[in-house]
Formats: structure tokens, sequence, C-alpha cells
């Protein structure tokens, strides 16, 4: 029995003498890095669209879809590609206007407004401007938005994560190098997310002008990553 007590009190200072490592936060430094890149566009994509007003709904949508069928086909002789086009939006809807023989000041419907939206990817930048004259003149009404990008964004989305990850061992040798530490190997990398094509500038347009002169400029592809390193003796 007395044995027994003197093992057990032994184990026990052992166990309090040893340093509590599980407690120790580990010693890291934790950054994160970007990376941007810009390139010159090989793509626009234009959202336009066709709105007729009638005092009959059948002849609102009518109008609207002749001229629709109208750019469609134009488009698809300009070389624009069936995969290319897009109908965003199709709408019908009534207009209301005051009832003047009303006594109570009660609405009615005095006509009907439709509206289509297309969406068009042109990968051929020197055609857009011809592509906008063409719509134009067939009849598209509503232009609300023009955006560039560019057709095979991935090599630019890996550069911009090299350049991220660049940035990061950088910013984390500097931290090091200003605590006066090592900095030890890369404990973890994780992707912040990005690789999101962002244009310089987003062109809004409503009943827009023929020969409209178009300038592409340059979209940006960015990344973000969060790394750790551990820090050496």
């Amino acid at each position: 029995m007395t044995q027994k007590l003197i093992a057990t009190a032994a184990l026990l200072a052992t166990l309090i003498g040893a340093p509590a490592w599980s407690d120790e936060a580990p010693r890291q430094i934790v950054v994160t890095g970007e990376g941007v890149v810009q390139a010159e566009p090989d793509m626009a994509t234009i959202t336009l669209g066709v709105t007729h007003e009638a005092e009959e709904a059948g002849e609102a949508m009518q109008a609207t879809s002749d001229a629709v069928a109208a750019i469609l086909t134009r488009l698809g002789d300009m070389g624009i590609a069936s995969r290319d086009l897009q109908t965003r939006q199709l709408s019908l809807n009534p207009i209301w206007s005051e009832d003047k023989d009303d006594v109570g000041g009660r609405q009615k419907i005095s006509g009907f407004v439709a509206s289509n939206t297309v969406l068009v990817r042109v990968r051929d930048l020197t055609a857009l401007g011809g592509i906008l004259d063409a719509v134009i003149a067939d009849g598209a009404n509503d232009f609300s938005g023009l955006q560039f990008s560019v057709q095979e964004p991935k090599p630019l989305q890996d550069q911009a994560r090299k350049e991220a990850v660049a940035e990061a061992m950088a910013r984390a040798r500097l931290l090091a190098d200003a605590a006066g530490v090592t900095l030890g190997p890369v404990v973890s990398i994780s992707d912040a997310g990005g690789g999101r094509i962002a244009p310089m500038a987003e062109m809004s347009m409503r009943m827009a002008a023929a020969k409209m002169p178009v300038a592409a400029g340059e979209v940006s592809v960015s990344a973000s990553v969060s790394m750790v390193f551990s820090i050496g003796k």
C-alpha cells in the first residue's frame, strides 16, 4: 500500500513539473496577400431591349416580338452564335391612367407596354460598333449595360493568385525582420477568394445614338490568399 502511494506521488510531481506545451500559443505569423493582373478585353457583353406601347396587349407584344426577331436575325447574320444570345426578361404590363369619367378618381387601363431584354456576347470587339448601329436600326430602344471581359480568364486568375502568394511571402519576411525573429516554413495556405474579372469602366446607355464610339480600356483580375508561417528559433 505504501509503495502505491509513493508511485502516485512521484507521477503527480512529474506532471506538475512538466511544461504545459498544449497551453502555449503557437509561434506563427499570419498574413494576407493580394494580386491584381491587368489585361486587354477580348469580349463584350451588351444587354439590349425592345419596348413598345399599344392600346391592346397583343399589339404591344407583337410589335416587340417582331423587332426582337429582326434583331436576332441581324445578329446571326453578323456572326453572333446562338450560344451568345440569351433572353433575360420578357414582360407585359398595363398602363394605368386616370378615368376622367369616374367621380371617385379611380384609374383604368389605357394601354399596355411590352418589353423583351436580350443579352448578347460579342467575341470580336472590332465588330462591336457596327453591331450597336445595326440593332438600333432594327428597333432596339433600350440599352442597360455594356461590359468588357476576357474569353479565357483562367490564365489571368492563376497569375493573380501567384502574385498574391508572392506578396504574402514578402509581407511575412518583412514582419519577421521587423520583429527580429526567423521566418519558418509555411504552415498553411488558403485561397481567400477572388479571381473575379472587374472592368475598369461600365457603360450604361439608354436610347443610344448610332455610330457610337466604344473604348474597351482594360479589365483587372484580382485574387487574395491567406498564409500562416511558423516562427523559427
